[in-house]
């Protein structure tokens, strides 16, 4: 029998001097001693990787007055003169330095230096330590005001919360791209309107955003053109030109492009849509890069769980015969009355069956998104104002949005909203432990705002015209598992749905409050906000009538000493609000953020682990990434998400969603003995809890990229 130990340990011996050597000791984590991984390794490799990579690939300054002054004349950074005295940045960056902040882990170290930290114009030596980083985030985002600098600065450091990769890598520096991670927008039925976003999407792209588009409006193939049947080509074509714009059109080679495309499941075109996905389709019709997302209305999931026929349409005969795009409707009051009408062309189906299909279609490809369009227009706040009708490269955001009117032959184009949207992530671990919910809930919504007011995409009009009108932000969260399991909660517990309807209630509640109060600040609401649930104070019953204290023994022991507003603190909110208004139309979205949890050492989002220590892959190399706060203690609390009921996982995020105004990013683990009729099931299960999106089906052999406009 070979001894595994003593091998592993003679050939790193022989290796050591030729090789990484934070590489070997990260890897030694999973070699066992009396039964036990060494996780302590990992903090071994972090000292090395600092000491034998890190220092010495570091550019040396005297002092920080040096520092400044070199980076800004060679236009690493912005001009902070313009905004600071000197002593103002070196109070901030003193705040951060005495923190003494150590990486809780390997991947965490190598998470920042290799994506996020600025390196010379050589790509060989670094410029920044993530304190640097953290401190230039904090003074771009206060914009000149040093105590909230400061206030940044404090929340940042300790890791309470994290700005989205565009906001995080590009505050500060001066050839950057932008800070805004989310665009989405709708694509018209005309050469105009279908090359406004080809045009959009890859300006775009080229700046560094994932872009969505709705598709559902564009004339399926085979309908008419001028009056002539059977010219339309339908949405291949376009999903095709749209994956080569993405390809081509990325952040001066540093980030890929990233895009998706949205697609009603009545619209006629919805197989070929989904044949796209399948692994042994032609490659003339195979999309292989670009995101797909079905939009779901209550309809269709009524005729799929009674099992009957379907129809799909023709959306241009839609358009003829009422003016009106399908897409637009209400499918609830208008399906009986487009299959009645014989001038709208249909196609039948099985709508059990295309549900089917599309469990097939994700257990081998993971796509498409499922947006349950009823569900999330259902508790939307800004319903009397425009609906929503897709969602975006993640699915978590869910805003209104408008197809703007572009006309040929040098006609005034009627530029309408499409949506943008900044993100950023609470630490629900660090939040918690500071009992500083509250404090850091309102300085993220300030420095979103901020990326919000910076922001000015005028490259597309109907970007820039929908973050004007609605300084749309959404916050969310991460490291939900990472805390359960640090304080010995099981995921699937009955106190995990306790303390998840106490945390995001009160993250709701102090999101909501500190956009009233930016409103009232500056004098200045979001368009039509009379005409919003906030304003008729529609959107506060469910809290004035109902009080969310903690239930259970555990989580009230958890919330000892942390203040939790009450339902005359909700009432009174509810009065300041119809009063003054609110600044931000959407403030909360819970986005995957993989990659920058990564440096915030969480777990993920609120969705569960998938490995209790992570494997990586790095070209030659391989890392290990054990889960937040493991010990051979809480072991068993880092539930894999594949052993788990996804009715549970389900369950735990329809309780977030109540207090999210947006939507949530939500995976579904497939086991290989899943039959895609259970996958169905799963789908039916997540619309009857209310859920607004399903994210992909995620298996252990599938390969997905991340979401990397997204990850917060």
């Amino acid at each position: 029998m070979i001894n595994y130990k003593k091998d592993f340990r003679k050939e790193r011996a022989i290796k050591m001097n030729k090789a990484k050597k934070w590489i070997y000791l990260n890897n030694e984590i999973m070699v066992k001693e009396n039964g036990e991984f060494q996780l302590n390794k990992d903090k071994e490799a972090v000292y090395s990787y600092f000491v034998d990579y890190v220092n010495k690939n570091t550019v040396f300054f005297h002092n920080l007055k040096e520092k400044m002054d070199y980076l800004i004349e060679n236009d690493y950074y912005i001009n902070f003169y313009d905004m600071y005295k000197f002593e103002e940045i070196k109070q901030v960056f003193e705040l951060v330095y005495n923190k003494k902040f150590r990486f809780a882990s390997f991947m965490s170290a190598s998470k920042f230096y290799q994506s996020y930290a600025l390196r010379d114009d050589s790509g060989e030596k670094f410029l920044e330590r993530y304190e640097d980083r953290i401190a230039i985030v904090s003074l771009y985002l206060a914009q000149g005001d040093l105590s909230k600098a400061m206030e940044y600065a404090e929340m940042l450091i300790n890791q309470e919360y994290q700005p989205a990769t565009p906001t995080f890598l590009n505050s500060g520096k001066k050839r950057s791209g932008e800070l805004v991670s989310c665009f989405l927008d709708e694509m018209g039925d005309n050469l105009s309107g279908i090359g406004y976003a080809f045009d959009s999407a890859m300006k775009l792209s080229s700046i560094g955003g994932g872009v969505s588009i709705n598709l559902s409006k564009v004339r399926a193939r085979g309908e008419s053109i001028k009056g002539v049947e059977g010219r339309a080509s339908g949405v291949l074509p376009i999903m095709k030109i749209m994956e080569d714009i993405f390809s081509y059109a990325n952040q001066l080679g540093q980030r890929a492009g990233a895009g998706a495309v949205y697609l009603n499941v009545f619209h006629s075109d919805i197989n070929e849509f989904l044949d796209c996905k399948k692994i042994n389709v032609d490659e003339k019709i195979r999309i292989k890069s670009l995101s797909i997302g079905v939009i779901v209305p209550d309809k269709f999931m009524e005729l799929a769980k009674e099992d009957e026929i379907c129809y799909t349409f023709n959306p241009h005969t839609v358009f003829l015969e009422y003016g009106q795009y399908l897409d637009e409707m209400d499918m609830n009051e208008m399906y009986e009355k487009l299959v009645d009408n014989p001038n709208v062309k249909k196609k039948k189906i099985n709508a059990r069956e295309l549900l089917i299909k599309i469990s097939q279609t994700q257990k081998e490809s993971g796509y498409p998104y499922l947006f349950f369009k009823d569900n999330a227009n259902k508790e939307h706040a800004l319903k009397e104002i425009g609906n929503v009708k897709f969602s975006n490269l993640c699915t978590e955001i869910m805003q209104l949005s408008e197809v703007s009117d572009i006309n040929p032959y040098f006609e005034e184009d009627t530029i309408r909203r499409g949506i943008s949207c900044n993100l950023g992530s609470l630490n629900i671990v660090t939040v918690m432990e500071n009992n500083r919910i509250r404090e850091a809930t309102r300085a993220a919504i300030d420095s979103l705002t901020t990326v919000s007011d910076l922001t000015n995409i005028d490259i597309v009009p109907s970007i820039k015209k929908a973050n004007e009108e609605l300084h749309s932000v959404g916050l969310g969260a991460m490291n939900l598992h990472g805390f359960l399991a640090k304080n010995f909660i099981m995921y699937e517990s009955k106190e995990a749905l306790d303390f998840c309807n106490v945390f995001f209630m009160m993250m709701n509640y102090y999101s909501l409050e500190r956009s009233m109060e930016i409103a009232r600040e500056r004098g200045e609401v979001f368009k039509d906000f009379d005409k919003s649930e906030y304003a008729n104070g529609n959107y506060f019953n469910k809290y004035i009538e109902k009080s969310y204290f903690p239930q259970t023994e555990k989580i009230k022991e958890l919330f000892d000493g942390i203040y939790v507003p009450t339902k005359e603190d909700w009432a009174k909110l509810k009065e300041d609000v119809m009063k003054y208004g609110v600044y931000n139309a959407y403030r909360m979205a819970i986005a995957p953020n993989q990659s920058t949890s990564y440096i915030m050492n969480s777990t993920a989002s609120v969705m569960p682990i998938v490995d209790t220590i992570e494997v990586r892959e790095y070209g030659d190399s391989t890392t290990f990434y054990p889960m937040p706060y493991l010990t051979n203690d809480n072991y068993f609390f880092y539930k894999s998400a594949y052993d788990m009921d996804q009715k549970n996982i389900l369950k735990l995020v329809s309780v977030i969603q109540r207090h999210v105004d947006q939507g949530i990013s939500t995976i579904l683990f497939n086991k290989s003995t899943d039959t895609t009729r259970d996958l169905a099931k799963l789908y039916i299960y997540g619309h009857r809890l209310g859920l607004k999106s399903l994210y992909y089906t995620r298996t252990r052999k599938a390969t997905i990229e991340e979401c990397l406009s997204c990850s917060v």
